[in-house]
């Protein structure tokens, strides 16, 4: 037998924002002065009383392996904060404890996929979901949002995608990249379909806490027993605890499917990082006041972020309602040219951006929308403005 390698691994692409922040990391330690509207993490450090617990628990010794779906304090204290924010009741038998959001997410999708069930993920996605599906062996369905519908999907749109083969939906509110928030009543009529038909709602609710102006977050599950039964309600700490790199994400599910994702992660990665979870759950049950100064601070740089580009020409968006995103419509200015050189696209754009004027944004390829790019507003005020004016100048430069 030759030497060949994973097909299925071959067809997996790689993450392009992550592949755009470690560029822009290398321009800075070359010494560029690069504006990265690319992060997709908090630009806060993790809170003082987080990282002391961390250091605690290494002083204390507690650096050995943990039960591989978590400690009981940590899913206790997620038991707790789905009950007082979610308004969900979960025992802790039905937590998982896991190294970061992708790693629950992935969990799920091992669980509850047989090879060719097909996993409904509305657009604009979180470019992670279709590779996720397609390494657990699922096939990715896309159905696009509207811009009439403020890229939501409706709840038409998910029904006219049913098919035998359909195992899941994949619902991220408030949602990357676009910002946007699916109201009760749209989640409500979400719930029916997933019921009538009788399939599974992977709800993503990792941008929970960053929500602004009269908004509120609703959690799909919290919407009746039927709707609890079939829905994995996922979430971390790497987003409002500004806690990136610590590596914690979690989900509410069914006990059967809670009892497979602990017994898949128990073979790959033996449990998350003890330290981590010691700092989670000082996260989920100390003092809140840094979340709540964080978002507010996310909400000024969102109202800044959202007049500024509204206002300059050729580029479209709506206002943000939650999450730390803009998600911006380039099309009108496919087709200008620069030195000479047409704008094609939203990777052509995106490459002059960096190139030229040394700012980075996220073209929407691997979102489902090319013509769009993505702003993160979780870097400083001076930066956002320093990076606005980069690109309104190119905006003048084009012909």
């Amino acid at each position: 037998m030759s030497l060949s390698l994973s097909k299925k691994a071959q067809s997996v692409k790689p993450s392009s924002t992550l592949s755009i922040t470690a560029k822009v990391k290398e321009l800075k330690a070359n010494g560029v002065d690069v504006v990265g509207f690319g992060a997709g993490e908090p630009d806060f450090n993790t809170p003082d009383n987080i990282c002391d617990a961390a250091i605690t628990a290494i002083k204390s010794g507690f650096t050995k392996y943990t039960p591989a779906s978590g400690t009981n304090e940590l899913k206790a204290a997620v038991c707790r904060k789905f009950q007082e924010f979610n308004g969900l009741h979960y025992e802790p038998n039905q937590i998982v404890i896991s190294n970061g959001g992708k790693h629950s997410l992935t969990n799920i999708f091992d669980a509850i996929l047989n090879p060719g069930d097909e996993v409904i993920i509305p657009g604009p996605y979180w470019l992670s979901y279709p590779e996720m599906v397609k390494l657990s062996d699922g096939v990715p369905v896309i159905v696009y949002g509207t811009k009439e519908n403020e890229y939501k999907v409706t709840a038409e749109q998910i029904e006219k995608a049913v098919t035998a083969k359909t195992k899941a939906l994949v619902l991220n509110t408030p949602n990357n990249p676009t910002g946007m928030i699916y109201t009760k009543q749209e989640l409500q009529k979400i719930a029916d379909i997933a019921i009538r038909h009788d399939f599974y709602v992977v709800s993503d609710e990792m941008y929970e806490y960053l929500i602004y102006g009269e908004e509120k977050h609703v959690s799909i599950a919290s919407l009746g027993e039927e709707i609890y039964n079939r829905t994995l309600t996922c979430s971390g700490l790497s987003k409002s605890y500004a806690m990136t790199g610590w590596r914690i994400g979690y989900v509410g599910a069914p006990a059967t499917i809670a009892k497979l994702m602990g017994a898949i992660q128990s073979h790959a990665t033996s449990n998350p990082n003890s330290i981590a979870q010691k700092a989670a759950y000082e996260a989920l049950t100390g003092q809140q006041d840094t979340v709540v100064t964080m978002r507010e601070e996310f909400n000024r740089r969102r109202i800044y972020m959202y007049e500024r580009l509204s206002g300059m020409p050729h580029v479209q968006l709506f206002e943000p309602k939650g999450a730390f995103y803009a998600f911006v419509d380039v099309s009108e200015l496919f087709g200008m040219t620069y030195k000479g050189q047409k704008i094609e696209n939203g990777q052509n754009l995106a490459q002059v951006l960096l190139s030229d004027y040394h700012v980075a944004v996220i073209p929407c390829d691997d979102f489902g929308y090319p013509d769009h790019i993505r702003l993160s507003y979780a870097i400083s005020q001076e930066q956002i403005a320093k990076g606005l004016d980069r690109i309104e100048n190119f905006i003048k430069d084009l012909k």
